[in-house]
C-alpha cells in the first residue's frame, strides 16, 4: 500500500494528495487551518509542513522536543496592515471572494500614505528587535542535536523554496508539460470509474489491472505515449530557441547537462593526475632503492 501511495503521489495531472504511513512511520499533516491560524500569530507564512512524531523538523521542535517554543517571525509591515484592516473590508464588501479582496487590500495599501505606512514599519522594526533577541535565547538552549536538526532543516527547507520558485518561472516562461507515461495515461483515463473507496485503493486496483494487461491491450496507450513524446521534444525545441533569443541558455537541456558534467569532470580529472602522481612517486622511491 505504502508503494501504491508514492505512486500515486508521482502520478500528475489527476489533482489528488494524501497523507500515507511511510517506513512504518505516520506522517502529521499540518493543515491549511493550522497554517492561517499561524498567520495571524505572526508565524512565516509558508505551505503546510511534514513532520514525523520525535523528528527534527523545526516546527516539530519548538512543540515540544525543545523546553522553549520557537518564538514567531514578526509579519511584515504589510501584513500587518492587512490583519488591522481585512475585517473592516469584509464588512463593506461581503460579496466578494478572498482573492478579490486581497487585490482590495493590496490596492489600498498602495495607496496609503508613506507616514501611516511608516506606523506599521515601526511596529516590525520594534518587533524585529524582540524576536531577534528572543531567538538567540531560544537557540542557546538548544541541545547540539537540536541546533544541527534545525540547521540541516532550515537547508532543506530554503531548498524546497529555490526549487518551487524555479517551477514557478518556468511556469510562467511557458514550459512544455513533460511526455506523459504509457501507465500514466491509461491512469488518467480510468480512474473515476476504477472501484475503491479511497484514491489509494483506486490506484492498487487500476496498477495490478496494468500488470495483468497482455502487450496488445498495452499498445494503444503505448503508441499514446510516444506520440506524446514526439509533441514534447517538438515543443521543448521551440521553447529553448525561444529560451536562447530571451538570453536564458541556462534554461537549454544541452547547456544544463553540460554544466553538471563540468563539476564531475573536474574531479575525475583530478583523481586521475593525484593517482598518475602516486605511482610516478613510488616508481621513483623503487628506482631510487635498486641504486
Amino acid at each position: 500500500m505504502a508503494a501504491a501511495a508514492a505512486l500515486l503521489g508521482r502520478t500528475a495531472g489527476l489533482g489528488l494528495g494524501l497523507v500515507a504511513a511511510a517506513g512504518g512511520r505516520r506522517l502529521l499533516r499540518c493543515g491549511a487551518g493550522a497554517a492561517l491560524r499561524e498567520r495571524s500569530t505572526g508565524t512565516l507564512l509558508g505551505a503546510a509542513v511534514l513532520c514525523r512524531p520525535g523528528g527534527a523538523a523545526e516546527r516539530c521542535l519548538s512543540r515540544g522536543t525543545s523546553s522553549n517554543p520557537r518564538p514567531k517571525r514578526p509579519l511584515t509591515a504589510y501584513f500587518r496592515f492587512v490583519m488591522d484592516n481585512r475585517a473592516a473590508f469584509k464588512e463593506k464588501n461581503p460579496e466578494v471572494s478572498n482573492t478579490e479582496l486581497v487585490k482590495k487590500l493590496a490596492s489600498a495599501w498602495k495607496e496609503l500614505p508613506a507616514s501611516q505606512k511608516q506606523v506599521y514599519e515601526e511596529a516590525r522594526k520594534t518587533d524585529w528587535k524582540r524576536y531577534g533577541e528572543q531567538l538567540a535565547a531560544y537557540k542557546a538552549q538548544l541541545t547540539p542535536a537540536q541546533a544541527a536538526a534545525l540547521k540541516e532543516e532550515r537547508r532543506k527547507q530554503q531548498a524546497r523554496r529555490r526549487s518551487i520558485r524555479a517551477k514557478r518561472e518556468l511556469n510562467l516562461l511557458g514550459k512544455p508539460k513533460r511526455a506523459r507515461s504509457a501507465f500514466n495515461i491509461f491512469l488518467s483515463e480510468n480512474f473515476q470509474e476504477s472501484e475503491g473507496n479511497t484514491p489509494v485503493a483506486k490506484l492498487k486496483k487500476l496498477f495490478d489491472t496494468w500488470k495483468r494487461m497482455s502487450a496488445a491491450q498495452k499498445q494503444p496507450y503505448l503508441q499514446l505515449a510516444q506520440d506524446d513524446k514526439v509533441r514534447y521534444e517538438n515543443e521543448m525545441k521551440s521553447w529553448e530557441a525561444k529560451m536562447i533569443e530571451l538570453g536564458r541558455e541556462d534554461l537549454v537541456r544541452s547547456r544544463r547537462q553540460t554544466l553538471k558534467k563540468k563539476p564531475a569532470e573536474t574531479t575525475k580529472q583530478t583523481e586521475t593526475a593525484k593517482a598518475k602522481a602516486s605511482s610516478s612517486g613510488k616508481k621513483a622511491k623503487l628506482k631510487k632503492s635498486e641504486e
